[in-house]
């Protein structure tokens, strides 16, 4: 027996690797299903054979034994000598309702309108055009507007998808003598509350759809910053508040084309003062043949949204045709980086 942990390149052959990289719906299948199912609420107060299960989720007993053993397999839950199956750490994360539950979006990123436009995506390569809007008939954020359960899930599952972001945005940028952060495009309000909870002297606005910030409230209650925070609704196609301080664009600018990113960037120069400074927080991918996961996010954007990723030298580009200049580019904790740009 050898005496080490074999890596994965010992492990497998390229062939292998490539087959396994294939089948990666398979694993997403099983925990949908699993989120589905409530399956992690089911096993809360105590473990419970696939029978017990079968009766709670109407279900077949051999067929979902089947599948809690797989899942136990994936660490999702834990099988004992009488085959009861328990939550394991991951299988926790899965219980409705509790902080950093990320049953939402799973959901959500498993749905069928990610599945429906990934199946799409050499229509999107061929064209250009997004996968989602040739099967649904509308854009991503349209089709949201009409479908208000899906767009309280897309809000939940952006805070979980980017859960360890507003910590590090916060750590990263210095926003302790800024007057006034305005998140534009801030959805449920979870980084604007998380910046404002590490620095004392900023206030704050929030800015997005109607129909998007209406679950902010509870938060930015929750939070204890009813106080510094204004609510304010609107499109930022049209116009965005006018505020004397920061300007924030947090995964917003990745969604759209280049037009419609140039009227988002020139509402808000407009409303900047001469002295206030945009941050736009997103992956900002390396070139080569660096890994990244910003690179795997370009192709939903590509299939679904009909935005993109952008290198550093490719957000300057898009800024020069703002009016804006690239000042800098702030590495975060995170996967994300902040690119800071001043109005020329």
């Amino acid at each position: 027996m050898p005496d080490h942990a074999p890596t994965k390149t010992e492990q497998q052959t390229p062939q292998a690797q490539l087959i396994q990289m294939a089948t990666g719906h398979w694993v997403s299948s099983v925990i949908c299903v699993a989120a589905q199912m409530n399956l992690a609420d089911h096993l809360a107060e105590a473990p419970r054979t696939a029978a017990e299960l079968a009766q709670s989720t109407t279900s077949d007993a051999s067929s979902l034994y089947r599948v809690m053993r797989t899942l136990a397999g994936m660490g999702v839950f834990t099988e004992d000598s009488d085959h009861r199956f328990s939550l394991a750490p991951l299988g926790e994360a899965f219980r409705t309702g509790t902080p950093g539950s990320v049953r939402s979006a799973v959901l959500f990123l498993g749905g069928d309108w990610n599945r429906k436009s990934l199946g799409q995506l050499r229509y999107s390569i061929e064209t250009g055009k997004t996968a989602f809007a040739k099967v649904f008939g509308m854009g991503l954020f349209e089709w949201l507007e009409k479908h208000p359960i899906e767009a309280s899930m897309f809000s939940e599952t952006m805070i979980g998808l980017h859960g360890a972001e507003p910590e590090a945005v916060a750590k990263a940028y210095d926003f302790s003598q800024v007057g006034t952060v305005v998140d534009i495009g801030g959805a449920s309000g979870n980084l604007l509350t998380t910046i404002l909870s590490h620095h004392r002297q900023p206030r704050g606005i929030l800015f997005d759809l109607p129909h998007v910030v209406g679950d902010a409230s509870a938060l930015i209650e929750t939070r204890g910053l009813t106080d510094r925070i204004a609510i304010e609704s609107g499109s930022f196609f049209e116009s965005v508040p006018a505020a004397d301080g920061v300007y924030m664009l947090s995964h917003i600018i990745h969604d759209w084309s280049e037009d419609q990113c140039l009227a988002i960037l020139g509402n808000c120069r407009r409303a900047m003062k001469p002295n206030s400074r945009l941050l736009i927080i997103e992956m900002v991918l390396p070139t080569g043949d660096t890994p990244h996961p910003g690179k795997m996010l370009d192709i939903i954007m590509l299939a679904v949204a009909g935005g993109q990723e952008r290198t550093e030298p490719e957000y300057r580009q898009l800024l020069e045709k703002a009016g804006f200049k690239l000042a800098r580019v702030v590495p975060t904790e995170s996967a994300v980086s902040i690119v800071e740009a001043l109005s020329v």
